[in-house]
């Protein structure tokens, strides 16, 4: 495998295609637990819709949404996407999690060494490592470049790791490929966050990536194999 550009390179470049990425709207943890179940499988602005009606509709504070009745949360997650009487239903866990287990107090979570954080934070539902790993990041409470799909697939493709059968497995070893190449300040690495997200999203797709307009294509194996292969 070709060495990797840097990722401050790679950051660079994306910054200078897309222009800075504004900040994120939403930094509570809560909140950011709800950002991710409201709704599935649909795009940021379908997403922004369904958490804007909960906060208006129903709020976004653990008590209530537990206060809210089964058909308010339905309202909600049905503008959501697929399967909205299980994302309701997670709704009501979150909310119960939140209330009952850490007392409506998740700032003290962030406050816990990382593994311990990482692992309180992932007993909700549809948070995983790189879910953790982004409301750490989000928050302030540790310097992580959190990767989702998007991000974790550029980072693939650019060489920085071999992409393996398991998502947690490539997902590891592009952690590790940039271990010591992280900015130190949480501005730079949001920033970077959400410019390999919106690379993967909108040139670096996984099916039919628009390789021909990628400012890194210069530097990108994927690229340069495309354009060595046979037709």
């Amino acid at each position: 495998m070709s060495a990797a550009p840097s990722l401050d390179r790679v950051v660079q470049a994306l910054e200078k295609f897309y222009g800075h990425p504004k900040a994120p709207k939403i930094t509570d943890p809560f909140e950011l637990i709800l950002w991710e179940n409201v709704a599935y499988l649909v795009d940021d602005e379908k997403r922004a819709v369904a958490f804007a009606a909960l906060k208006k509709n129903v709020g976004t504070r653990p008590k209530q949404i537990l206060d809210a009745s089964p058909e308010d949360l339905l309202k909600v997650t049905r503008l959501g996407g697929m399967v909205p009487e299980l994302r309701a239903q997670r709704l009501r866990q979150i909310a119960e999690l939140a209330h009952w287990i850490f007392k409506g107090d998740m700032q003290s979570v962030l406050k816990k060494p990382l593994p311990q954080a990482k692992k309180e934070l992932k007993r909700f539902p549809s948070i995983g490592d790189p879910g953790a790993e982004k409301i750490l990041m989000l928050t302030c409470s540790y310097p992580l470049l959190a990767l989702e799909s998007n991000g974790l697939r550029v980072l693939l493709r650019l060489g920085f790791a071999e992409e393996k059968k398991s998502y947690s497995a490539s997902y590891r070893g592009v952690l590790q490929a940039l271990k010591n190449q992280l900015p130190s300040d949480y501005d730079s690495l949001i920033a970077a966050h959400q410019l390999l997200r919106q690379h993967g999203q909108e040139l670096c797709k996984r099916s039919r990536p628009l390789c021909e307009a990628c400012p890194l294509q210069s530097t990108c194996p994927y690229f340069q194999g495309r354009v060595s292969s046979p037709a």
